[in-house]
């Protein structure tokens, strides 16, 4: 699956790329959404994949906090 194999690639990078990665995930997110007002955007399912993404971003770093 292409969602395992991004979890494990997060698991192998430390808190500072993570916090980088969750930072560029929300610019994305910000600039679908812009899109999305705008009607400019195509694929509206992008939206909810980066949102499934910054939640992944979260669990890992929470985990790791936890650890």
């Amino acid at each position: 699956m292409k969602s395992s194999r991004f979890v494990e690639e997060l698991k192998g990078k430390s808190v500072e790329e993570l916090n980088e990665e969750l930072v560029a995930a929300k610019k994305e997110l910000f600039n679908l959404r812009f899109q999305n007002a705008t009607n400019q955007l195509d694929n509206t399912a992008r939206i909810k994949d980066v949102r499934r993404n910054i939640a992944r971003i979260q669990t890992v770093i929470t985990e790791k906090a936890r650890a």
